[in-house]
């Protein structure tokens, strides 16, 4: 009987395992630096790693990045509070993906060293405007208008409100909604379909691998989400060039500019988000403008552009990092 089969373990020990993959990894492969994503568990995990290597002579510096969910709602939650802010705080480095996030992690606990602020990036080589008229003529056969939204269909991402958008949408312009992704919510919103009528013009396409190639034929993106710390796919669908009209919560503002790339609308605000939908679209000058935008803006997110400013914070945090060393 290996140990994992051992029946003490109902569950596999996911934290013990990776933390056991870390160690190993640092030490046969020589790392300089590890970097994990999200407080918990990944930064927690890396600090038990880095605690293992210590007693074998090996000093590693441990970069952690936050993405949103492990402050926002796990943190959130006091029972795991102490838990995100002493694995940010043994952290030798640490980044968020939004200056929103930022401040929301810094107003949300006690941290003792600045927050570096890192976006998200694109890869421009996957996300970029193609010609897929094929593709559109097979979804919108009658030169219609291509809406779009993708998600993980949770409560959060508020799915019932882009069928609600694309419902005012489509009694004045001749439009077709596609909705990727899947989720929890996915029945309550085929449901909500049935009852407004407008089955035949939306289409449940599940996950999707290549996600651009839909983007790619798309007009305008919604995303009414009540919470983004981001909002990396209003971010894809802009280097497709396709206009997003979202919230103006979190992240959103930080990607999406407001009368340039699209339009922010408060949470819940479905009439609001429709009227900007139309005037987007209503026009062709005015669309190829905000498809121009939308790109422009997306640009400054371009890996080329953002893996430099990590390999930068990763040199800083090396320096310091023996700087203390050697001080000891």
């Amino acid at each position: 009987m290996s140990g994992a089969d051992y029946p003490l373990f109902e569950y596999a020990p996911y934290e013990t395992s990776l933390a056991s993959k870390m160690v190993d990894v640092i030490k046969y492969e020589k790392l300089d630096i590890l970097h994990v994503h999200y407080a918990i568990p990944h930064a927690a995990v890396a600090y038990m790693a880095r605690q293992i290597l210590k007693s074998h002579g090996i000093i590693i510096p441990v970069v952690t990045t936050l993405h949103g969910t492990d402050i926002t709602l796990v943190g959130a939650d006091k029972t795991f509070a102490p838990v995100v802010e002493f694995s940010i705080n043994n952290s030798d480095g640490t980044t968020a993906v939004s200056k929103m996030l930022k401040d929301e992690t810094e107003k949300m606990f006690n941290i003792d060293d600045p927050i570096e602020v890192i976006y998200n990036f694109i890869d421009f080589e996957r996300f970029r405007k193609v010609d897929k008229d094929h593709f559109r003529m097979a979804l919108a056969p009658d030169g219609e208008k291509v809406l779009i939204h993708v998600s993980n269909f949770r409560k959060v991402k508020r799915v019932e409100d882009v069928i609600k958008v694309f419902n005012t949408v489509h009694k004045q312009i001749p439009a077709k909604l596609l909705l990727v992704g899947d989720g929890p919510e996915r029945n309550v919103c085929e449901a909500l379909c049935r009852e407004l009528g407008v089955c035949d013009d939306v289409r449940f396409l599940g996950k999707q691998d290549a996600v651009e190639e839909l983007l790619a034929i798309a007009d305008v993106f919604i995303i009414p989400s009540q919470n983004e710390s981001f909002g990396l796919a209003a971010l894809e669908a802009m280097a497709c060039e396709v206009p997003v009209v979202s919230t103006n919560i979190g992240g959103l503002p930080e990607v999406n500019i407001d009368g340039k790339t699209g339009f922010l609308c408060d949470v819940g605000d479905v009439e609001a988000m429709a009227e900007k939908v139309l005037y987007i679209l209503e026009d062709e000058d005015r669309h190829k403008q905000f498809r121009k935008n939308a790109l422009e803006h997306a640009q400054k997110f371009d890996i080329e552009y953002i893996l430099p400013q990590y390999v930068k914070y990763y040199e800083q945090v090396i320096a310091m990092v023996g700087d203390s060393v050697e001080t000891i």
